[in-house]
C-alpha cells in the first residue's frame, strides 16, 4: 500500500516545498511582505537538501545572484512583492536575453509604491508582461489554491529549464497566506525537467547555437569545463556582443518565438460550467475562487454562467478566449485592479462578444455576491 503524505500547508510554504521537489538548489532574496515566508522557509529547508540560501542587500542583488547561480548550473528562485518586483525588472530582462532559467515569485499586494503591504492585489498583471524593456515574451503562471501553487511551482521550474527563460509565478496575499490540506506526491510521481546539457567537445561549444528543429540552445554551466561568454548585449551564437542588425533581428525573434510558438505546451486554462454558458466570467488567483462561487449562485438563480480561468497568464490564451467568445453573449473580466487583463481579453474577444470589467483597488477581496450583483445589473 502506498503511503500518502497529507499536510496542512500555507501557500507560500507549498511554493518552497514544490521548488525543492523541482530541484531548487539556490535561493537569493530580500524579505518583503507578503512573500517573506518563502524566504524564511527556504532558509530552513535548503541547507537540509544540499542547497544554498542567501539574503542579499536588496532586490537588484537578489535577482543578479539568482541569475549567476543558474548560469553556474543550479536551479534557482527568488520571491518578492510590489516594489521588489519593480527593482528586479532589469535583471529579468538580462535573464531573457542571456536565456538563463530561473523562477521569480511575486506575491502581489496593493500598490503603487509601498502601497498596502498586507492587503491583496492583482495590479502587477501587466507589469509581469511588460515590466522589463525591449521586445520580449515572458511566461507567467497564476495558481488559485495551495495545491495548485505546489504543482504550478514545479511547472514554472520545468518551463524555465525547458525553454531557457525566466518564469514569473504570480500569487497574491490571499493564496500566499491561506492554509489548505494538500496531498504531496511521492518521489517519482511528478515529472521534473532538467536543462539540456551539451555533449560536444568543450572547445566546440557555442552557448547560443541552436540545432535544426529546436530553437532552445543547450546550456553548459560555469565550472563544468566549458568556456563561454555571457552578456546582456545582443550576441551571436558564440555569446560575444555584435552590432550586426541581421543577428540582432534573428536573436530577438528566436527569443520571442520559443515561447509564442509553443503556446500549446505552455498555456494552461481551467473551465467551470462553460459547456452551456451564456455568460463567461474570466478571473484568476484568489478572485477566481470568488468567481466560482458566484457562478454557482447565478446558476441557482437561472442565469447560465461559467468560469474561464487562465492559469497561464502570459502568454495570453488567445485561441481559447476566441473560442469562448464565439459561444457566449457576454464575458465579464473580474480582477483586483482597474482592468489590466480586461484590456487583453477585450482585444482578442471583443470583436466576437461583449466584454465587461469589474474590479477595484482598495485592498479588499471581491466577494461572490458583488460579482453576482454586477452580472445581474449590467
Amino acid at each position: 500500500m502506498i503511503e500518502r503524505n497529507v499536510k496542512l500547508m500555507q501557500g507560500n510554504e507549498a511554493c518552497v516545498e514544490a521548488a525543492i521537489t523541482a530541484g531548487m538548489k539556490f535561493y537569493a532574496g530580500y524579505p518583503i511582505t507578503p512573500s517573506t515566508e518563502i524566504a524564511e522557509i527556504s532558509a530552513e529547508r535548503l541547507p537540509k537538501v544540499g542547497g544554498k540560501f542567501i539574503q542579499m542587500e536588496d532586490e537588484i542583488a537578489s535577482i543578479s545572484a539568482v541569475i549567476g547561480a543558474s548560469i553556474a548550473g543550479a536551479k534557482s528562485m527568488t520571491a518578492t512583492s510590489g516594489p521588489g518586483f519593480s527593482l528586479k525588472q532589469e535583471g529579468i530582462g538580462y535573464a531573457v536575453i542571456t536565456e538563463t532559467p530561473c523562477v521569480i515569485v511575486n506575491v502581489q499586494r496593493g500598490g503603487p509604491s509601498t502601497g498596502m503591504p498586507t492587503a491583496p492585489g492583482q495590479g502587477d498583471i501587466m507589469q509581469a508582461r511588460w515590466g522589463t524593456h525591449g521586445d520580449h515574451s515572458i511566461i507567467a503562471l497564476y495558481p488559485w489554491s495551495v495545491k495548485e501553487i505546489y504543482y504550478t511551482t514545479i511547472k514554472a521550474f520545468n518551463l524555465a529549464e525547458k525553454y531557457r527563460t525566466p518564469v514569473i509565478l504570480l500569487l497574491d496575499e490571499v493564496i500566499g497566506h491561506m492554509r489548505e490540506s494538500i496531498e504531496l506526491p511521492n518521489e517519482g510521481e511528478v515529472e521534473i525537467y532538467n536543462r539540456k546539457k551539451p555533449t560536444c567537445l568543450t572547445e566546440e561549444y557555442k552557448p547560443y547555437k541552436v540545432k535544426e528543429g529546436d530553437i532552445v540552445p543547450e546550456m553548459a554551466g560555469f565550472g563544468e569545463g566549458y568556456r563561454f561568454h555571457v552578456t546582456g548585449l545582443v550576441h551571436g551564437e558564440t555569446g560575444f556582443p555584435t552590432n550586426n542588425g541581421k543577428i540582432a533581428e534573428e536573436l530577438i525573434r528566436r527569443l520571442i518565438g520559443k515561447i509564442e510558438d509553443n503556446k500549446d505546451d505552455i498555456v494552461e486554462t481551467d473551465e467551470y460550467l462553460l459547456d452551456d454558458a451564456d455568460i463567461a466570467i474570466v478571473a484568476f488567483g484568489s478572485t477566481a475562487r470568488a468567481a466560482k462561487s458566484a457562478v454557482d449562485t447565478l446558476r441557482e438563480e437561472g442565469i447560465k454562467a461559467g468560469l474561464f480561468r487562465p492559469i497561464t497568464i502570459w502568454p495570453l490564451a488567445d485561441k481559447p478566449l476566441v473560442e469562448l467568445a464565439k459561444k457566449v453573449s457576454r464575458i465579464v473580466v473580474v480582477e483586483m485592479n482597474l482592468g489590466q487583463y480586461y484590456l487583453e481579453v477585450d482585444r482578442v474577444a471583443g470583436k466576437y462578444t461583449k466584454v465587461d470589467r469589474f474590479g477595484r483597488v482598495n485592498g479588499d477581496l471581491i466577494t461572490p455576491q458583488e460579482i453576482v450583483d454586477f452580472v445581474k445589473e449590467v
